[in-house]
C-alpha cells in the first residue's frame, strides 16, 4: 500500500488521482475533514469523481506521533508531500517545526516499518547557490549558508537533510525539487496559495510585472515524473523538475491572455519592489495581517535564476509540457 502525506494540497491531490488511475492502493492522511473537500474538487474537475472513493482516508498529523502509528500500518511506499508554505518571517518557527520535525517523524516511521521506497517532494528553493563560474543551478550546486535564504528555503533544505539521514540509516529515498508548480484555475477563491493565488491576482487586475525568472512546471508533469521515478530502479538521488526557465512578465502575460484580462503593464524594478515589501511590512504590522510581500519574495521576483533539468531528462527521457500551453488549456476546464 502507498501512503501520501499532504493529500489535500495541490501536489498531494493530483498525486492521489494519478496513483489511483494507475491501480495503486492508496492511503492519505488529513488533519481536517473540511480539507478533504479540496481533493474531492480536484477529482471532480477532471471528471474522475468515482475514483475519489478509492482513497483510504485516515486522520493524522505529521507532528502527532501516535496518529502516525496507524497511518504506517501495512505501508510499502511513501510520498511525503505535506509541508507548510510561507514566506512570512513571522512563520519561521512553525515552518521549521512542520517541515523539518514533521519530515523527521515520517522518515523515522519509514525506517522502523521498513518501507521499500520513500519520496520527498521538496522545492528548487532548497537547491544550492551559484558560484561565480556557474550559469545554471543543478542538483550538485552547493548550498552556501553564508548567502541569504528565505525561512521556507531553509526549512526545505533542513527537511532534505532528514531524508538523507534516513538514507544513511538504510532507507531507499528519492527527492524531487519542483520549480514553481502551475495547477488548474480554482473555482474556490478562499485561502489561495501558489499558482492559484497568482491566477487570482492577474484576474483581479495585477498592474506590476518584473523581469526576474525562475523554473516553472505543470502539476501534471510533477506527479507523472515523480511516479515514474518511484516505479523505476532509481534510488538515493534528487532531481530538479522544471519544464523551462521563464521570465515572470511572460508568465503573467500568458495568464492574462488565458483569462482574457488586462496584462500587467508597470515594470516593477528592484528599487520599487524593495519599497513595496517595506511598505507591506509596515501595513501588516499596523493592521495585524499576514504579509503579502516579503523581502525574500521581492528579491525572488527580480532575480534571474536558471535551473537545469538535464538530469531528469537523461534519467527518464522526460519530455515536459509547454508551460504557456498548459495555462491556456487549464483556463478552459
Amino acid at each position: 500500500m502507498v501512503l501520501v502525506t499532504g493529500g489535500t494540497g495541490l501536489v498531494g491531490a493530483h498525486l492521489l488521482l494519478h496513483l489511483i488511475e494507475n491501480g495503486e492502493n492508496v492511503r492519505a492522511i488529513y488533519r481536517s475533514q473540511n480539507n478533504i473537500q479540496k481533493t474531492k474538487s480536484v477529482f471532480e474537475l477532471y471528471k474522475k469523481a468515482d475514483l475519489f472513493e478509492k482513497i483510504e482516508w485516515l486522520e493524522a498529523d505529521i507532528l502527532d506521533i501516535p496518529s502516525l502509528e496507524t497511518a504506517f500500518t501495512g505501508i510499502d511506499y511513501v510520498y511525503h508531500c505535506a509541508a507548510l508554505i510561507s514566506f512570512d518571517p513571522k512563520d519561521e518557527e512553525e515552518l521549521r517545526k512542520t517541515n523539518i520535525e514533521g519530515t523527521a517523524n515520517i522518515v523515522n516511521f519509514a525506517i522502523a516499518r521498513e518501507v521499500k521506497k520513500f519520496c520527498f517532494v521538496s522545492s528548487i528553493a532548497a537547491l544550492g547557490d551559484l558560484a561565480a563560474h556557474e550559469t545554471h543551478i543543478t542538483e550538485e550546486t552547493d548550498w552556501n549558508p553564508e548567502k541569504p535564504h528565505s525561512d521556507y528555503a531553509i526549512s526545505k533544505y533542513g527537511s532534505e537533510m532528514e531524508v538523507w539521514r534516513g538514507h544513511q540509516e538504510g532507507l531507499d529515498v528519492l527527492i524531487v525539487n519542483p520549480g514553481v508548480i502551475l495547477g488548474p484555475i480554482p473555482k474556490n477563491k478562499d485561502k489561495q496559495q501558489g499558482s492559484a493565488e497568482l491566477y487570482n491576482k492577474v484576474a483581479n487586475g495585477l498592474s506590476f510585472y518584473t523581469l526576474g525568472s525562475t523554473g516553472f512546471i505543470s502539476i501534471d508533469d510533477v506527479v507523472k515524473t515523480t511516479y515514474q521515478l518511484m516505479k523505476s530502479n532509481i534510488k538515493n538521488e534528487r532531481f530538479t523538475l522544471i519544464a523551462d526557465n521563464i521570465v515572470f512578465r511572460d508568465i503573467l502575460n500568458t495568464i492574462a491572455e488565458a483569462l482574457n484580462v488586462k496584462k500587467p503593464h508597470i515594470h516593477a524594478k528592484p528599487f520599487l519592489m524593495n519599497l513595496l515589501w517595506m511598505a507591506d511590512g509596515i501595513f501588516s504590522t499596523l493592521f495585524f495581517q499576514k504579509r503579502s510581500l516579503t523581502r525574500a519574495t521581492a528579491k525572488a521576483s527580480y532575480s534571474k535564476n536558471l535551473y537545469s533539468n538535464e538530469k531528469i531528462k537523461t534519467a527518464l527521457g522526460a519530455v515536459f509540457q509547454d508551460v504557456h500551453q498548459y495555462i491556456k488549456d487549464v483556463s478552459k476546464l
